[in-house]
C-alpha cells in the first residue's frame, strides 16, 4: 500500500475537545477511524476514545496482515465499541453512559468499505468529482432523503440524531463498499463540526486541489472561520490513494511494502488505567441496557 494521510483536531470554543481520531496499518491493511463524543451525555471524550481503543486493539488483533472478512470486521469491531462503552458506565454506576459517533474506513487489496454510526461523514472524491458520501443518521438528513419508512417522530430540532455508540438502544449502522481505489483517489473522514461549516461543493474542491497536508488544515480553519464565536470542535482526518512518487518524500507518506507481516503501526494514542476489554456477550449487554433503563426510572420516579 502507499498512501498520503494527513489529520487535525481543533478545539473551536468549546471547552472540552470530545473529537477524536486515528489511523493503524500492516503491510496489506489499514484502518482509518474518527469519533466525536456526543455533547448533552457525560464524558462524550471518554467515550469517543473508548471506541478508537477498542477498534484499534481488535484491527491489530485480526490484521495478520489483513482481515479474513472486511465487512464483518467492521460490523464486529463497532458493536464491541458500543459495548465498551456500556461496560464503563455499569462498573461506574453513571445515570447516563457516555456516547459517541463514528466513522472508519478499511482498506484492503486495493478496495475500500467504510461503516458509520450518527453524524460524522466519510468523503469520498475522485477526478475532481465526489464520489460519494455518507449520509447522516439525523432527523434532518432522512426527512431530508425521504426516508419515512424509517418511521421517525417529529422533532423540533430536526439535526437530533436518532443513533450512537453508547445508547441504551442498540446503535444503528451502515457499512458501505467495497469500492476500488483509483490512483488519487481522496478519502475525508471527519465531524460536524467541519461539514455543518462547509458545502459539500467547499470540501470537494479543497480535496481536489490541493495535497492533503495542505487541504485538510485549509478545511477546518475555513469551517472555525464561518462558524465563529459558536465554532465546535472541528477534526478531520484524510489520505490520497497511491500518492504519485515525488510526493513519498514527504512525512505525510506511507508505503508498507517493505514492512513484515507481523509488524503493526499506530497513530491511536491509549491513557487509560485499565486495559481494553472487547468481549461482552449478548446476554450481558442486553444486562447492561436494562440496568441503566432501571437506573433512569428510578430517578425521573424520584
Amino acid at each position: 500500500m502507499k498512501f498520503s494521510v494527513f489529520q487535525v483536531s481543533r478545539k473551536g470554543t468549546r471547552e472540552i475537545n470530545e473529537d477524536r481520531m486515528g489511523y493503524c496499518y500492516t503491510r496489506g491493511a489499514g484502518i482509518f477511524f474518527l469519533t466525536d463524543g456526543m455533547g448533552g451525555h457525560p464524558q462524550g471524550e471518554v467515550a469517543a476514545q473508548l471506541a478508537l481503543q477498542v477498534m484499534a486493539a481488535m484491527f491489530q488483533k485480526e490484521a495478520r496482515p489483513v482481515l479474513a472478512d472486511v465487512a464483518l470486521f467492521l460490523t464486529s469491531a463497532v458493536t464491541a465499541a458500543h459495548r465498551q462503552i456500556l461496560r464503563y458506565a455499569i462498573d461506574r454506576n453513571m445515570l447516563d453512559a457516555p456516547r459517541t459517533t463514528v466513522v472508519a474506513a478499511v482498506i484492503q487489496d486495493g478496495l475500500v468499505n467504510w461503516i458509520h454510526c450518527g453524524d460524522s461523514r466519510l468523503y469520498l472524491v475522485r477526478q475532481g468529482e465526489l464520489l460519494t458520501r455518507t449520509r447522516d443518521h439525523s432527523f434532518a438528513e432522512h426527512r431530508q432523503l425521504g426516508a419515512g419508512k424509517l418511521n421517525l417522530p417529529e422533532r423540533n430540532n430536526r439535526h437530533v440524531l436518532f443513533t450512537c455508540l453508547g445508547s441504551p438502544s442498540r446503535p444503528m449502522y451502515e457499512v458501505s463498499g467495497p469500492v476500488a481505489l483509483q490512483q488519487g483517489d481522496r478519502l475525508l473522514l471527519c465531524s460536524d463540526g467541519l461539514w455543518s461549516g462547509l458545502s459539500d461543493t467547499d470540501i470537494t474542491y479543497h480535496l481536489s486541489q490541493k495535497p492533503v497536508s495542505q487541504a485538510v488544515p485549509d478545511l477546518v480553519e475555513s469551517a472555525l472561520c464561518r462558524a465563529g464565536g459558536s465554532s465546535d470542535n472541528v477534526t478531520a482526518l484524510a489520505l490520497e490513494w497511491e500518492t504519485p512518487d515525488n510526493f513519498l518524500l514527504t512525512r505525510t507518506s506511507i508505503t508498507t511494502d517493505t514492512m513484515s507481516d507481523a509488524v503493526f503501526a499506530s497513530t491511536v494514542q491509549g491513557g487509560w488505567n485499565q486495559p481494553v476489554q472487547v468481549e461482552l456477550d449478548d446476554a450481558a449487554i442486553d444486562r447492561s441496557i436494562a440496568e441503566i433503563n432501571a437506573t433512569i426510572r428510578r430517578s425521573a420516579g424520584r
